[in-house]
């Protein structure tokens, strides 16, 4: 019985092609970014665990005004990754590690590590969708992230042992809605300083 789609920042984008029903893909990058501006890191800088969430983390850093930096990686299996060079300046620098999904929490935690012993000060993970099973939530309790912002996209157990930040994204879907029922535009929520989230 459906016939639009609302969605929020998918893995991959060609997910949108295997619907014959309008698709609205949205991104959590405006709660977000509120979020962070309140917190005003200084010295801030934006890392991209991989070269896959460049885009990504190159849109947060031009939002935020901050340095951008990028973890060179190399993975041994699905669920390890062994994490190799730092592109960019982070010593000293307070770290915003961006991506748009966590299950294991292996990127992240081996990206922060490095990130660490490359003399970073306060490293923050920021994930649209912190999915978590028992080996991601293990590894986030001994890494050197010392926070998770998250969103309330994946419905999750409270965890403990891990500081973990989750902000609600009703309020931007509602909006969505809205716009969509009144033939207004989706795509200007997702505007920053002339350029896109995406």
């Amino acid at each position: 019985g459906a016939n639009r789609i609302l969605t929020m920042d998918l893995h991959a984008q060609q997910i949108q092609g295997f619907f014959d029903i309008p698709v609205d893909h949205l991104y959590a990058a405006p709660v977000m970014y509120e979020y962070l501006r309140k917190k005003n890191l200084p010295d801030l800088v934006v890392v991209s665990p991989d070269v896959g969430g460049l885009k990504m983390a190159y849109a947060y850093s031009q939002t935020l005004e901050s340095g951008l930096a990028i973890v060179a990686k190399r993975r041994k299996n699905a669920s390890e990754v062994e994490s190799m060079a730092v592109i960019g300046e982070v010593r000293d620098k307070n770290v915003l590690l961006v991506d748009d999904l966590t299950e294991t929490a292996g990127t992240l935690v081996t990206a922060a590590a490095l990130l660490k012993r490359k003399k970073a000060r306060k490293i923050t993970a920021c994930v649209s969708h912190a999915i978590l099973n028992d080996v991601g939530v293990s590894r986030l309790r001994k890494s050197a992230i010392d926070e998770l912002i998250t969103t309330d996209t994946v419905l999750r157990p409270v965890i403990s042992g891990v500081n973990i930040t989750t902000l609600p994204v009703a309020g931007l879907l509602g909006e969505a809605i809205k716009r969509i029922h009144s033939n207004s535009s989706v795509t200007s929520l997702f505007e920053f300083k002339g350029g896109r989230t995406s």
